[in-house]
């Protein structure tokens, strides 16, 4: 089966180390060799800035894009998925495709012309905050739990006209709420899991998946322990308590995956990198329909790429 991975962290490990190869470095979770190995037919990269390197400038940004140019596509063989008629086309074919997202505006400074750089650039997510306060809202460990700031509504209407897609990983609940208010399309949440399965402040209470399931958005499970299970130990077969518990609540068409691969430094039992899908799906198979399972690896996810990444078309 196809797979589709909406978040890792493999560019943000690239800027720390500059002599990584993405082919098959065993410093990466997610390698070349391991997405051909897991039949991962599309996995998004995340541009995450990390202040411990110093100040989320816009050059950081632009650094990660061209690792992804140089190092993932060129380098290492993967197609680049940027608009929607690219779905389901040759770019999707044998060769894995990679997708761009931004994890936290901080390093666009406030400035939309640097949004619309990075659209123009091949980035098509993204994520309003990392976990704490930026310039345009609240991250979900700010205690204030505050919204948007007037240049974060700014930011939305501008992805509402541009075709830039939103990720509310990471975002405030009041943010949250806030956005739903403010989009006038479907957002996406990469990698969160079900709170009342998982009590980890990033993980989505059960009016929040509602939400997603409203607005047609998507729900990307995640395989760090500490969002899967309380106390952070925990098998792949947990998982299945977080699928149980979104389907109850009728979101079996929202449900996708985003593993957060090379963002973390403990993985779930089974799950320990890309090439383990394989393994995945033969445990999701024996406990649900194929149908499903299809859909959850891979068909949700390219559903909402089809009809929400932005037209080539329009952009002429």
């Amino acid at each position: 089966m196809k797979v589709a991975d909406f978040h890792c962290d493999v560019l943000s490990k690239m800027q720390n180390f500059g002599d990584i190869d993405f082919r098959k470095d065993p410093r990466l979770d997610v390698t070349a060799e391991r997405l051909a190995a897991g039949n991962v037919n599309l996995q998004c990269f995340a541009i995450y800035l990390s202040e411990h390197r110093g100040k989320l400038g816009f050059e950081r940004i632009l650094g990660q894009i061209d690792l992804f140019r140089e190092k993932v596509v060129r380098s290492g063989g993967l197609q680049w998925l940027r608009w929607k008629e690219e779905v389901g086309s040759q770019v999707l074919g044998a060769t894995s495709a990679g997708m761009l997202s931004v994890e936290g505006v901080d390093g666009l400074e406030g400035n939309l012309f640097y949004a619309q750089l990075c659209f123009e650039l091949g980035v098509r997510f993204l994520g309003v905050t990392w976990n704490y306060a930026n310039w345009a809202a609240d991250g979900v460990l700010e205690r204030r739990n505050g919204g948007f700031t007037e240049k974060g509504r700014k930011l939305v209407e501008w992805c509402n006209q541009s075709g830039m897609l939103l990720d509310v990983s990471h975002l405030s609940p009041s943010g949250f709420w806030e956005l739903t208010e403010l989009s006038d399309r479907p957002f996406i949440a990469s990698h969160s899991n079900a709170a009342a399965i998982c009590g980890h402040p990033r993980n989505l209470v059960d009016e929040q998946i509602k939400a997603l399931i409203a607005m047609d958005g998507r729900m990307g499970l995640t395989f760090f322990p500490w969002f899967v299970e309380d106390g952070g130990k925990a098998g792949r077969e947990d998982l299945l308590k977080h699928i149980e518990h979104v389907c109850s609540l009728g979101g079996e068409r929202i449900l996708m995956f985003g593993s957060d691969f090379d963002g973390i430094d403990t993985w779930v039992e089974g799950l320990e990198h890309p090439g383990k899908y394989p393994e995945f799906a033969e445990l999701l198979l024996r406990h649900y329909p194929e149908e499903l399972v299809s859909g959850w690896l891979y068909g949700n996810a390219m559903t909402f790429l089809g009809e929400n990444l932005p037209s080539k078309g329009e952009q002429a």
